[in-house]
């Protein structure tokens, strides 16, 4: 146990710590935290293959029929399984993986916290404004609009409520999780802190996943949107080693009440993901498919905002269509740009993500 003369003199009081000091603690942590991890069982996988993949980008992609796509899926996860151990589930919780920081302690009970930004107007919430910012964006062409996600750290409690509203929205299985909130405890006792982010896809502008796709099943839409053809995808697992921040994951086809007497039929319900009914039944897709986050897309085309905005308890999720100057995220945005408490994860590899932080 450290004595207090080993203790250096700004951890002994962690209330001086200027603001500079503790946001650039902050950074620190998030781009520790967002070190990349390759996917399990990946690297191998496609070793033992001996698949090689076709840049998207330069070449076309092969015309699979619906029986070659299943059969390579099938190789695919049966290899995968083996990878992964008999009976082994995918953690439904991602570690925050290697090289993460020990941070000094954050600030003390009694220090004042940072103030939140204003609310947007005094006669309107922040979801109703966003609503009305969706209806309005809904009405232009798929390419004029360009989504983006803020969070605000600050409000973030690490409640996992927009964990669980994706999981239930999309039907997602055990090992896939589109919104998991990353929880680290950073400090000494007695100054000792928690830190929560929450980390979806971050539907980036120049994304890394999509190039590597060997049949082209995952690209980028005209409104920004990174989504994935489940119907195309032969399960080979590229794009999750070539995403940089882990927001990729496969299903193995496991369910919650796998090794229990029934079945529940809530687990084998159609899932409403792309605006499509997708039938886990009898091991069709998305099983053996790689799935990710899409901005709930089923819901946007429905007029409404994603399921982990509107269940946000802290209100520290935002939405809305960059494109559109008057929009709620354009006005958050600009404030913490110009501020310097805006950032987004892993910039300098140059991915262009379009969920931003404010810290």
């Amino acid at each position: 146990m450290r004595s207090q003369a080993d203790v250096p003199k700004e951890d002994r009081h962690p209330g001086k710590r200027s603001a500079g000091a503790k946001k650039a603690s902050r950074r620190r942590f998030l781009r520790a935290l967002m070190v990349a991890t390759p996917a399990a069982a990946a690297g191998g996988l496609l070793a033992g293959l001996g698949t090689r993949a076709t840049l998207a980008k330069t070449q076309p992609a092969p015309s699979l029929s619906p029986e070659e796509t299943r059969a390579l899926r099938e190789r695919f996860l049966d290899k995968g399984r083996m990878e992964l151990g008999a009976g082994a589930r995918v953690a439904d919780r991602p570690a925050p993986g290697p090289g993460v920081e020990t941070l000094a302690p954050g600030p003390s009970a009694g220090e004042d916290a940072p103030a939140l930004l204003a609310a947007p107007s005094d006669e309107e919430s922040a979801l109703l404004r966003m609503q009305r910012d969706l209806q309005r964006a809904m009405t232009k062409p798929r390419n004029q609009r360009k989504w983006m996600m803020i969070i605000d750290l600050r409000k973030c409690i690490g409640c996992s409520a927009c964990t669980i509203a994706c999981k239930a929205e999309n039907h997602l299985p055990p090992g896939v999780v589109y919104r998991p909130v990353i929880d680290q405890e950073v400090g000494e006792y007695p100054n000792v802190t928690r830190y929560f982010l929450p980390r979806p896809c971050m539907q980036c502008d120049d994304p890394p996943c999509t190039p590597v796709c060997p049949v082209n099943a995952t690209w980028k839409r005209d409104d920004g949107i990174v989504v994935v053809d489940y119907d195309r995808c032969i399960g080979c697992r590229y794009c999750l080693s070539a995403c940089p921040y882990s927001a990729r994951y496969s299903d193995f086809g496991d369910y919650y009440t796998d090794d229990t007497p029934e079945k529940q039929a809530y687990e084998e319900a159609a899932s409403p993901e792309y605006s499509k009914r997708w039938d886990r039944r009898n091991k069709s897709s998305p099983v053996g498919n790689a799935r990710k986050c899409h901005f709930c897309i089923h819901r946007l085309d429905a007029g409404m905002l994603p399921a982990c905005v509107t269940t946000c308890i802290g209100g520290a999720t935002y939405f809305g269509d960059k494109n559109d100057s008057e929009s709620l995220v354009n006005e958050l945005i600009s404030r913490g740009t110009s501020s310097g408490k805006a950032m987004r994860l892993k910039e300098e590899l140059g991915t262009e993500p379009k969920v931003y932080y404010l810290l």
